[in-house]
């Protein structure tokens, strides 16, 4: 009984010994929603150039959506007040102005400081006109950094779980993987065509692929890429009424040419329609060049949520776009260094 009553002492003096390490902080899961951001700034400079400059970069508008939706929700705290649960929040953003230490802008960043699967970035700036300078020469800078840090999250929690549904027709159907939400249980197959969706009442999303063949440097255009897209969804996505379907909204369209998995990929974002319908809302579309069969496999993700905001919603299926493997990627993870670290590429 005294040896009982022993090791339950030392086993509570270890949990205490513990408790006081400078390493059990990183023991902490952290925690936080997505694409929400503490900012920890002196009130001065908060209220000032400085402090317009990182609340600009943070709540720029995400393109493709709508309406406007900041990039993120900010937190604001001053030094004094950033203690206990805040030290935990997953994404932090340390911001000193300080002429006397620093004689230029630089950014840092470190993971798990205070949390397990915790980011914390640092600015450190001379002054509010060197911090504003700094963040129009890297505009989407830090906001590039955390949403890809963000979709490296959500990717992390899909190559864990997604829909069977998806993987398996992914497979049969185009001989590719896609980690896709587990709520897309709904679907629809036609040739070469597959259609997937949560169905949702609020916060509807849904995921399609398709190929076609590749001929030429040309068809990475983003005139040959909206045509395409158009005819296939035409159809391939019939409205609910008599001659409605969908179609891409010229307006706030963007293509952009980014590395997924070491290869080219176009992405090409913006509005969807009905027409002879009033539904819409934004998509996201990545058209990557599979070698092997000579053809052009497209996923994308869409968004109908029209009485809430989408940020979440669009974001959360775009990272499950960044899961699209091709033949000769089987083995690779679900997950890659595609959420670009653009923070360590600024200092450079």
């Amino acid at each position: 009984m005294k040896t009982h009553h022993l090791i339950i002492g030392l086993l509570l003096l270890f949990v205490i010994s513990l408790s006081s390490c400078d390493f059990s902080a990183t023991l902490v899961k952290a925690t936080g929603v997505p694409y929400e951001i503490v900012v920890v700034m002196d009130k001065a400079n908060w209220e000032q150039e400085a402090g317009a400059a990182v609340k600009g970069e943070l709540q720029s508008p995400i393109p493709g959506l709508p309406q406007i939706e900041p990039a993120f929700k900010i937190t604001y705290v001053t030094p004094d007040q950033f203690n206990g649960l805040l030290t935990y929040v997953k994404n932090i953003l340390l911001v000193n102005v300080n002429n006397t230490r620093f004689t230029k802008t630089s950014v840092s960043y470190e993971r798990d400081r205070w949390a397990q699967g915790q980011v914390v970035a640092t600015l450190n700036t001379p002054d509010g006109e060197s911090l504003a300078e700094f963040m129009d020469a890297n505009q989407n800078s830090l906001t590039g950094f955390f949403t890809g840090i963000e979709m490296k999250r959500t990717g992390a929690l899909l190559e864990k779980t997604y829909s069977t549904t998806v993987m398996d027709n992914a497979k049969n159907l185009f001989d590719v993987m896609l980690n896709a939400p587990t709520d897309m249980v709904y679907n629809r197959i036609d040739k070469d065509f597959f259609w997937a969706s949560n169905n949702a009442i609020s916060g509807r999303t849904d995921m399609i692929i398709y190929s076609f063949p590749y001929r030429d440097a040309d068809t990475f255009t983003q005139e040959y890429l909206v045509a395409k897209r158009d005819s296939v969804l035409k159809a391939n996505l019939p409205g609910a009424f008599p001659n409605s379907y969908m179609t891409t909204e010229t307006r706030g369209l963007t293509y952009t040419p980014i590395t997924v998995r070491g290869k080219y990929c176009g992405v090409l974002r913006g509005l969807w329609k009905m027409v002879g319908d009033m539904m819409g809302g934004p998509f996201v579309s990545h058209f990557r060049l599979d070698e092997e069969y000579r053809r052009v496999v497209v996923v994308e993700g869409f968004v109908y949520a029209p009485e809430v905001d989408k940020r979440n919603y669009i974001r959360r299926i775009e990272a499950a776009l960044y899961t699209l493997r091709l033949p000769g990627e089987f083995d690779q993870p679900a997950v890659e260094s595609a959420a670009s670290s653009s923070v360590e590429k600024v200092n450079e």
